[in-house]
């Protein structure tokens, strides 16, 4: 295991990047198949972590410092003095070996994104989706999940890695939950009484498709701060994933990826323990992360794929990974009342250029959100699997716009 004291020589410099990118090529497969180019340079030269105004009026964004040639899986955490944290696993491409846990830190009064650093890696596993949070005392905690190299899904397992600095250092690794397939993927509540809830998924499948449907979730709850934990499965969650939870208004609202790339779906608890069958809502889903928080207000923001599967053909055809748009609630999910794009995506580009195993790729997706301190939202997706970018915005923002998504209001 690496910590981050030595993880410094495993930043290779931006022109070491892009030639690795420049030099590998499409397999032969995705080669017939005519994609269009799908590295953009432009997006290398801007990824500097600067904040600046966004393309869409009202907003800023930053693309946060490549450090190896995929980036996927970001979440975001803003600490108790302001900082933003964004860590996601970065390394060839997803599942392959030596795939690790990397940060950028955004400090409060900033208009830079640090240099993304490694946190750990190991060769011969694959670090995935890693979550964070700032427990009570202070410490922050990053769980995240490890499997074989070119193993699958299903032989995953949950590591913990601790920071009492803010995320400048950080622990070694150690085994958190062993049951394979244990996977991670969206932030820790912590309940009013100090309980932890994690939100999990297990992974019965090689991947997200052929077997998938057999997935199902759960919430992990620890009264002593992670020391140990009890488990409270989700009913008739086949199929439906990675669970973000937010608070209600009335107990807690959880809402769910859906294998089937139909529609997200909802659950609600008292008690974050026992939960309804999750349902589904109007949103769509494209088999791909969603992402809830809970605002001031009292409303509910989600970000989101606005595709699904496509039915209309001969045969059915997934839903592309774009747009991504944040939808408000004013009811816990029950009603959607508001949508807007975050990203659309190039025109012209397909399901060809989403399904080719390599950075550049069609692909917006697995979002997270939060409202900073002083009011705007914010959100960290993937950016073409070649980096992290990060967009903030108004609430009112979202109200004023529009989707080119399925779900318009």
């Amino acid at each position: 295991m690496l910590s981050n004291r030595r993880s410094s020589k495993y930043v290779p410099l931006l022109l070491v990047v892009l030639v690795i990118l420049a030099c590998r090529q499409l397999p032969a497969q995705d080669a017939a198949q005519h994609l269009k180019p799908l590295i953009d340079p432009a997006v290398a030269t801007k990824a500097d972590g600067k904040v600046r105004p966004g393309e869409i009026d009202g907003t800023t964004e930053a693309y946060l410092p490549i450090a190896f040639p995929s980036s996927h899986a970001a979440n975001l955490l803003q600490l108790r003095n302001g900082d933003v944290l964004c860590v996601w696993f970065a390394g060839s491409w997803e599942g392959e070996s030596g795939v690790g846990i990397v940060i950028s830190k955004l400090k409060k009064g900033s208009t830079t994104w640090s240099a993304t650093r490694l946190i750990d890696n190991h060769a011969g596993e694959s670090y995935q989706n890693p979550v964070i949070f700032q427990a009570p005392n202070g410490d922050v905690h990053l769980f995240h999940t490890t499997q074989g190299a070119g193993a699958g899904e299903a032989n995953a397992h949950v590591l913990h890695v601790i920071s009492k600095d803010g995320g400048d250092h950080w622990s070694q690794p150690k085994l958190l939950f062993e049951k394979p397939g244990s996977f991670t993927r969206h932030p820790l509540l912590v309940l009013a009484d100090g309980s932890w809830v994690l939100p999990l998924t297990y992974v019965t499948s090689f991947g997200i498709g052929k077997g998938a449907e057999t997935n199902y979730s759960s919430v992990k709850i620890s009264k002593d701060s992670g020391a140990t934990w009890s488990e409270c499965l989700i009913p008739d969650s086949g199929g439906k994933v990675q669970p973000s939870i937010v608070r209600g208004k009335t107990g807690f609202v959880m809402f769910l990826r859906d294998r089937a790339s139909a529609h997200i779906y909802r659950s609600t608890s008292t008690d974050a323990c026992h939960w309804s069958p999750p349902a589904p809502t109007v949103l769509p889903n494209n088999n791909a992360s969603v992402q809830a928080y809970r605002l001031k207000d009292g409303a509910i923001a989600i970000a989101f794929d606005n595709s699904a599967i496509d039915r209309s053909g001969p045969r059915p055809t997934g839903g592309l990974r774009k747009p991504l748009s944040v939808a408000l609630s004013p009811d816990d999910g029950v009603t959607w009342t508001a949508v807007r794009d975050v990203e659309v995506g190039r025109t012209g580009y397909g399901l060809a250029e989403r399904n080719a195993k390599q950075p550049g790729r069609e692909e917006y997706s697995y979002p997270s959100i939060l409202q900073l301190a002083d009011g705007p939202l914010m959100v960290a997706y993937t950016y073409r699997r070649q980096t992290i970018k990060v967009v903030t915005f108004p609430e009112d923002w979202v109200k004023k716009g529009h989707s080119t998504g399925l779900y318009t209001r």
